[in-house]
């Protein structure tokens, strides 16, 4: 019963608690009265005195409103809460002697007044100091808590305490801080003791969940922490940042998954706020694969510059929808956004586009990046994003574009598979362009994974992780550079911002993080085990399946050879082989002649032609080779 009750919708519950204050009412100004003369009192022939018992719930239900005594659940009624429900029945009490006074009804002694604000004190203000211990005991709930640590003694902790004393989901058991100033001491009878007893604690006490309340520690700390926990069998979950916090109380609402990044220890990239402005604000800006990951953020970003107007150029119908829906629901200032439907490969359209509406920048997001993909269809691959870059490459310079921003990749170095030679042939291109002395401004960004970008291994994860594994993973020695997507795009925004003409700028992106190392801390962070040979009683399983076709196990350092540094400390100028369009361009004819044919040999033959690194991961996979 009681569950069912628990479970009903929020307007259900407080229709239930207005029909019994109704009831309540009614019923102490009867007792008020009873208790005042000493015997059964119904006035059977005074109109008057009845109107004005049975009217008095339509007098106090809206006082009691006004007081917001039915906005809170009654299992998290606290002081405050009962404060104002104080607060609310005195004004009711008073209010209703002072009607019934004014109109002069009979039969009502003083006395009955003040009975009556103390029946209603107790029997609607006890009930539900009932109902919340009934629903907060532990006869009632205990079987139904979760055993959680605090980390944190400050203000965020005390807080967050505060709000579980009035949960029926958590049990505060401890609090843990590194500060030897707050240990040995308790907080609201909680101890806190330090973090060398977490192991301890959680086997003691059945521990199921870590909360982080530390908004104000440093990103070193907290990668620290969040690394010792990641090894211990809890939930790590986290409160926001103190930025987060500022306009708010903390509320057990706020509790949130630990981000990866916080994860992988990554120190953020700082932007520089007049480097993001220069070739946005008030210009006409066009983004191509605006519904892609890099694509869609570059709109968000772009949409708070300022721009003059915001031209989102997407091949899937869908995703364009979705971007443009999500840009207009935003409406930060007064931005025409555009969204237009269309290939990188037509030509005819990308040229009405930038003639029409006189584009002023361009960012080149549009690409196919998944190498396994690209290796399956080596021809789609170079048509889009190599032929396809060129075209719009093309379009710009005839438009008398100011600036194009191509969006490139680190597995253009040294590249091993089909995709990452396909976009450095792109980058030779606009190189050649740039050579050539037009007066569009060409740049080349390049950048590892983007954290939660479609395809890539955090979604991944955390979808095996749901659905209880395994998590699949190429190679045990397999490692990858990260960044945040709001990172990459800054990064790309910046640096379109300081080209000369044909640079390829790169980010010092730290330390690489091995894949399996990755997908071990977040099996634990959620709470898991790794399931292998020596925890066969684990949960989740790591599997290996192997490298797919193009794939290498150590991606190349972002940062080129002989870097030079930048506005940006975390930005550098790559210094890159470059080859004339007289030597390029015959290359480039004959690549596309043979990729329209689909002879794949030649293909191959030609792209390592145009790049000598490229060094071919595997054989030939698309999956149309030998029917040509």
């Amino acid at each position: 019963m009681i569950q069912i009750l628990l479970k009903l919708p929020r307007k259900t519950k407080q229709a239930l608690m207005l029909f019994f204050d109704f009831l309540a009412i009614v019923s102490c100004l009867f007792a008020s009265f009873q208790i005042r003369l000493g015997y059964w009192f119904y006035p059977t022939g005074d109109t008057d005195l009845l109107i004005a018992i049975f009217a008095a719930p339509l007098l106090a239900l809206p006082i009691f409103t006004s007081f917001g005594l039915y906005h809170n659940v009654i299992r998290y009624v606290g002081f405050k809460s009962l404060w104002r429900f104080g607060q609310g029945v005195s004004m009711y009490s008073v209010s209703w002697g002072l009607i019934t006074f004014m109109g002069a009804v009979d039969a009502i002694p003083r006395s009955v007044i003040v009975i009556n604000w103390l029946l209603t004190l107790l029997v609607i203000g006890g009930t539900r100091i009932l109902v919340r211990w009934f629903l907060t005991t532990e006869i009632f709930s205990e079987s139904r808590k979760n055993n959680v640590i605090i980390y944190g003694a400050g203000s965020a902790g005390r807080g967050l305490s505060n709000a579980l004393q009035q949960s029926i989901e958590y049990n505060h058991v401890a609090f843990v801080d590194d500060d030897s100033s707050k240990q040995s001491s308790y907080i609201n009878s909680i101890p806190v003791v330090p973090s060398s007893k977490l192991p301890s604690l959680i086997k003691e006490n059945e521990v199921s969940e870590v909360l982080l309340a530390l908004p104000s520690i440093s990103h070193k700390n907290r990668h620290e922490i969040i690394k010792r926990l990641s090894e211990l069998p809890v939930h790590v979950r986290s409160l926001p940042s103190v930025l987060e916090l500022a306009q708010g109380k903390v509320k057990i609402d706020d509790l949130r998954e630990v981000d990866i990044k916080d994860l992988l220890g990554r120190r953020p990239v700082e932007p520089n706020e007049k480097l993001l402005k220069i070739k946005i604000s008030g210009k006409v800006i066009l983004v191509t694969g605006a519904g892609g990951s890099i694509g869609s953020e570059l709109c968000r970003q772009i949409l708070f510059l300022n721009p003059k107007q915001l031209i989102l150029f997407e091949i899937s119908e869908s995703s364009l929808y979705q971007i443009e829906r999500e840009l207009k629901q935003i409406g930060a200032l007064n931005v025409d956004i555009f969204p237009i439907l269309g290939s990188v490969q037509d030509k005819v359209r990308l040229e009405k586009i930038c003639n029409h509406f006189g584009v002023q920048t361009i960012y080149h997001a549009a690409a196919y990046k998944h190498v396994p993909l690209v290796e399956y269809n080596n021809s789609e691959g170079l048509l889009n994003n190599t032929f396809g870059t060129k075209i719009v490459a093309e379009v710009a310079i005839a438009a008398k574009v100011e600036t194009f921003v191509f969006i490139s990749t680190d597995k253009a170095v040294r590249p091993t598979n089909t995709m990452g030679a396909t976009k450095r042939v792109a980058e030779l291109v606009l190189q050649a362009f740039s050579k050539q002395g037009h007066s569009t401004c060409f740049t080349m960004v390049r950048f590892g994974n983007v954290l939660d970008s479609s395809g890539s291994v955090i979604p991944l994860f955390k979808k095996q992780i749901k659905d209880g594994g395994p998590i699949t993973v190429t190679d045990a020695n397999m490692v990858r550079y990260f960044m945040t997507i709001a990172e990459a795009v800054e990064l790309v925004i910046q640096a379109g911002a300081m080209s000369n003409g044909g640079d390829v700028f790169v980010l010092d992106m730290g330390e690489p993080v091995r894949i399996y190392d990755l997908a071990t801390r977040m099996i634990q962070l959620s709470g898991f085990h790794v399931l292998d040979d020596d925890n066969p009683d684990g949960d989740i399983e790591i599997k290996y399946i192997g490298l797919r076709p193009g794939e290498k196990l150590h991606e190349e350092l972002l940062v080129g050879n002989n870097p030079t540094e930048t506005d940006n400390p975390l930005i550098m100028r790559a210094e890159e082989a470059m080859l004339d369009w007289s030597t390029l361009k015959p290359i480039l004819d004959k690549l596309q002649e043979a990729t329209i044919i689909s002879d794949q040999a030649k293909v191959r033959e030609l792209l390592i032609e145009a790049v000598p690194d490229f060094k071919p991961q595997c054989d030939i996979s698309d999956l149309l080779f030998g029917n040509e």
